[in-house]
């Protein structure tokens, strides 16, 4: 993770146009051997086209490797039997057929219905279900985290203010994500809602 950070902070500010020439398959394929060698669970690396993903030419050494340019953007790990990871990723290139390395870090932004329907070895409701526990335990924690600080606070102050108005505050949010994902849909729509903004809550209170 730390070497994806590193490299992120390589890429210049220069504005890139959309690109779809021969790095994305030389990428992709370089992509495949290095994370299909680690899992045979893996059934595919997918590089997502969409409006993320652009290449930066420059001239620049790492070690003994000289890398012409990078291409970066979204993409997803799809599993035989699991739900897909969807990934951002950094691939550096000697020229445009050559993949030189590939560092990729999971998106926490990613949209929980498009992550379940990578695969089509596990239905979407099942893997939403899975999801949203994963995302509840994450919050529960968080929110656990909060409550001794809330506690501690209120012990110096000599009342329960601070934990009452955090307790609040958990009602006020739960009854909102139930309001905002019903008036989204229903289904696996208002599921992969809650999902997401379970996630969001979690992360905020880290």
């Amino acid at each position: 993770m730390k070497r994806f950070a590193m490299l992120a902070m390589f890429l210049p500010l220069a504005a890139a146009a959309q690109y779809s020439g021969p790095a994305v398959q030389a990428c992709q394929t370089y992509a495949e051997r290095e994370i299909v060698r680690h899992s045979a669970r893996v059934k595919a690396v997918v590089l997502d086209d969409d409006r993320e993903r652009n290449i930066e030419r420059y001239t620049r050494k790492l070690g003994s490797q000289s890398v012409s340019s990078l291409l970066y953007g979204n993409g997803a790990i799809v599993y035989v039997d699991a739900s897909a990871v969807e990934f951002s990723y950094v691939c550096l290139l000697a020229d445009e057929k050559r993949a030189l390395f590939f560092y990729w870090t999971p998106r926490r932004d990613a949209p929980a219905l498009a992550q379940c329907r990578r695969g089509a070895a596990t239905q979407a409701g099942t893997c939403l279900d899975a999801l949203l526990q994963i995302a509840e335990q994450d919050l529960t924690e968080a929110y656990a985290r909060h409550l001794v600080e809330t506690r501690e606070a209120d012990a110096k102050a000599g009342n329960d203010d601070t934990s009452g108005a955090f307790r609040r505050a958990a009602d006020a949010w739960r009854a909102y994500r139930e309001a905002e994902c019903a008036r989204r849909g229903s289904g696996e729509a208002a599921k992969a809602c809650q999902v997401e903004l379970t996630r969001r809550r979690a992360l905020d209170l880290r």
